[in-house]
């Protein structure tokens, strides 16, 4: 279910099982490996929510429907996974872990923030306000059956992801004098 909104306001979606929130993620892989016209490649997603919310399933399966093959771990204790398709690079970052907020800078986390490749961070309110904002921004929450997503761009990349998935439903034809009625 998608509620009415301007180009870059938040999506909410509610996503009633596991496959729903797979499917949701697939949608973002042609976007972001530069398959889709008009989209440059490249991105950076944060994701948010509790613990099991489906944060970690749902890179999985935009990693998947993007081309990655062979086991897709969780970074959650080597704190980055990173993959490489052709000449794009993927980037898999888990802060969980991080007690303090600069700790991301002090890794070198920073030299992969790069426009063209595709950066997905779990747990990005770890490191607090340095992190720079990202593209979109995507909160999970368990609900009482499935879960509900809101998809909040920060950018015209992330907002140009969600025009593009999520187009803008046209107004309603009212009948007007002219019609004839």
């Amino acid at each position: 279910m998608i509620d009415a909104r301007s180009p870059t306001s938040p999506v909410s979606l509610t996503l009633p099982d596991e496959q729903a929130t797979e499917a949701l993620a697939a949608s973002f892989a042609p976007l972001l490996c530069g398959q889709q016209v008009g989209v440059p490649k490249g991105g950076r997603i944060h994701l948010r929510g509790d613990l099991g919310a489906g944060k970690t399933s749902f890179v999985r399966a935009l990693l998947r429907a993007s081309g990655i093959q062979g086991r897709i771990k969780s970074p959650s204790y080597a704190l980055l996974e990173s993959y490489n398709l052709s000449s794009l690079h993927f980037y898999h970052l888990d802060f969980y872990r991080f007690s303090d907020s600069r700790e991301w800078l002090d890794a070198g986390f920073r030299d992969i923030l790069q426009d063209d490749s595709i950066v997905l961070i779990e747990w990005p309110e770890q490191a607090g306000e340095l992190l720079p904002p990202p593209d979109l921004d995507i909160q999970i929450k368990h609900e009482d059956e499935g879960r509900s997503a809101v998809l909040t761009p920060y950018s015209d990349k992330g907002s140009l992801w969600l025009t593009t998935l999520f187009p803008a439903k046209p107004a309603p034809h009212l009948p007007t004098s002219q019609d004839g009625a």
